[in-house]
């Protein structure tokens, strides 16, 4: 016998007439909405995006040169360019240090004492075997690296001024233009907890001696002191969060 209770649909799965009044009648659950495929949208094409300042300064010194016939329609562009080349290349130069560099006796005058008039000298005297020594050599590592326009430089105490008792050690001389800017006789100078935050703050105490190349003109005491009061507390808040995340994943 044949079925006449079959209901044929359609390919997106809508009813027949007869559902519809079904639906109308309550009989039937409303019929869903037909599937549409999101629309299609192609990925932007890196050439057509606007370009402006931002987009510039997300270029290194070889992009920038290579932009250079890119955007000769464009004069802003163009004169913003060539200033972001200026202040590389003026970076690049100020950026000449970075690390502590061990001298000998013979090299003081010319590493130190002739140093340009615009460079500060930190000078670390030691002596291996001595426990102050190693501590604040490791805070005086991570300045030289976090100031790279400042010059940092390590020399064995004896080699520097004969005789010069281990008890005094470590010792932080500051020079500026060939001339003696700061004095800090052992551990005592830098408090009771050495980091790299407090040396950082007592060798700024009565001039800018840090520096990191970032700002082309001579930084103020200030200005420095400022950098290196949010650097450490960067660090209070960095090293607070690391503690939290031992005590919870040991809980």
């Amino acid at each position: 016998m044949t079925d006449y209770h079959f209901v044929y649909k359609d390919v997106e799965g809508a009813s027949t007439q007869w559902d519809d009044i079904q639906r109308k009648l309550g009989n039937l659950p409303e019929k869903p909405p037909a599937f549409k495929p999101p629309p299609f949208a192609p990925a932007p094409d890196p050439d057509s995006l606007p370009k402006d300042k931002a987009w510039l300064d997300s270029k290194n010194e070889d992009e920038l040169e290579d932009l250079e016939d890119d955007l000769d329609d464009d004069r802003f562009l163009e004169e913003y360019r060539k200033k972001r080349l200026a202040e590389m290349k003026e970076a690049a130069k100020v950026l000449r240090f970075g690390s502590v560099v061990p001298i000998s006796g013979s090299d003081f005058v010319r590493e130190v004492s002739q140093a340009p008039s615009d460079v500060w000298v930190v000078v670390i005297l030691y002596k291996d075997g001595i426990a102050e020594c190693g501590v604040l050599m490791q805070c005086i590592e991570e300045l030289a690296t976090r100031y790279p326009a400042t010059k940092f430089v390590k020399i064995i105490s004896t080699d520097c001024i004969p005789n010069y008792p281990d008890r005094n050690l470590p010792t932080v001389l500051v020079y500026n233009n060939g001339a003696v800017k700061g004095n800090y006789v052992g551990m005592r100078s830098f408090g009771r907890r050495c980091t790299p935050e407090g040396v950082a703050l007592i060798l700024c105490q009565s001039d800018p001696v840090l520096n990191d190349g970032q700002n082309r003109n001579e930084q103020s005491r200030e200005a420095v002191i400022e950098g290196v009061r949010r650097k450490f507390i960067e660090k209070v808040v960095v090293d607070h969060e690391d503690r939290d995340d031992d005590g919870s994943s040991s809980d």
